[in-house]
């Protein structure tokens, strides 16, 4: 397959999360990366191999060779460097959230498709081979039958102590939703793609467990650990939420709950859904992504194991190592690129990624949660 040559803008945690998927492809090369100066640029590319430097990501967009670009800057930057890449004409991977509002990603919508070029977002939980395997379940064959109601959390603990700062706390720069446009936009759309249902209407309850938090003098880079000097803080009032529970209705009519906290003391990134159906229930986790517990009432239950051999033939051409042989979150967004990646070159005709239409209806559900919970009632969301 001739290469496909790609850059990245933006280094920081999930830059370098791009970068080595890439390469596992095989015909993917990425030859350039951007940042906000060019100093950290040609730091961020020796460190990581990558020939080209730019200390403007415009610069990056002019270069005739890159074919696509990957969005990986804070969210502020998100709407602004989507629609240049648009407008450059390169194919485009963003990273979630696709902008900081409803209004924004809907018009990147426009653009990206009268732009004619391939669009996706970094959905990446929805490529593990399990979450595949589910999906079938509910809705290819009979295995779940009619979904009867939704679970779903997802649980950090890296923000649990007043003192742990991070600029996602920062509402210029995230947004003014946080846990739920951080991490609850996998919730929401991990729980639409397995059950093939559409959330319509929310109630939602935000709290904001630290109004106030000890942020440090110095730059944190995401996950980079607990603030050590405690001497050197600076309090600042905190008004985005740290835990949000949400009851949810499909456009089946059944309904759900969701929730996110990112204050969850010894969950670090736990994901998790159980889907009730009228044969079988499902759960998975995550932190033990290649597990699939199968609930049966007039059954003993079982735990599908991740085996290639043992999975639906859809699901398991998301497993690329024998039975006993863990793939875990690296995998997913290997997974995602390959199918869009495949998708530009032609190799896989039928997409199969999530589209910057999937990331403007998560931040629709999100528009409708801090909605409903200003209003403390049921809204309707509005794609």
């Amino acid at each position: 397959m001739q290469a496909i040559k790609a850059g990245i803008v933006g280094t920081g945690f999930i830059g370098p999360v791009h970068v080595e998927a890439l390469r596992r492809l095989g015909y993917v090369k990425v030859v350039a990366v951007a940042e906000r100066d060019v100093d950290l640029a040609q730091a961020k590319a020796d460190e990581l191999s990558i020939p080209k430097a730019y200390g403007d990501y415009r610069q990056l967009l002019a270069d005739p060779e890159i074919q696509v670009v990957h969005n990986c800057t804070p969210n502020h930057l998100h709407f602004e460097v989507n629609r240049n890449i648009l407008a450059a004409g390169k194919h485009i991977i963003s990273e979630k959230p696709l902008a900081m509002n409803s209004t924004e990603s809907r018009e990147l919508v426009r653009l990206a498709e009268a732009a004619g070029v391939v669009h996706a977002i970094d959905f990446n939980y929805r490529y593990m081979p399990l979450v595949q395997q589910a999906r079938i379940m509910c809705q290819a064959t009979d295995d779940v039958g009619r979904v009867l109601a939704v679970h779903g959390t997802y649980f950090q603990d890296w923000l649990h102590k007043d003192t742990d700062w991070n600029w996602r706390l920062v509402p210029e720069f995230s947004g003014e939703s946080r846990a739920v446009a951080d991490i609850g936009s996998h919730l929401c759309d991990i729980v639409q793609f397995v059950t093939g249902l559409k959330i319509v209407r929310v109630m939602a309850d935000l709290v904001t467990i630290h109004p106030v938090r000890k942020r440090p003098k110095v730059e944190v880079e995401t996950y980079a650990g607990k603030v050590l000097d405690l001497s050197d803080l600076e309090e600042v009032a905190i008004d985005t939420e740290d835990y949000a529970s949400i009851l949810v209705e499909f456009d089946s009519g059944m309904h759900g709950v969701l929730t996110v906290n990112q204050c969850a003391a010894g969950r670090k990134n736990r994901l998790s859904f159980e889907i009730n159906g009228s044969n079988a229930a499902l759960a998975w986790n995550q932190e033990r992504p290649n597990e699939l517990w199968v609930g049966r009432r007039d059954g003993p239950n079982q735990t599908i194991m991740k085996d290639p051999s043992l999975l639906y033939a859809e699901a398991s051409e998301y497993a690329h190592y024998p039975g006993g042989h863990n793939e875990a979150y690296p995998d997913g967004p290997k997974n995602l690129f390959r199918n869009v990646y495949g998708f530009i070159a032609g190799e896989r005709p039928g997409g199969d990624f999530a589209t910057f239409v999937d990331g403007h209806n998560e931040i629709a559900i999100c528009d409708a949660v801090l909605k409903s919970n200003q209003e403390k009632q049921w809204v309707d969301v509005n794609y």
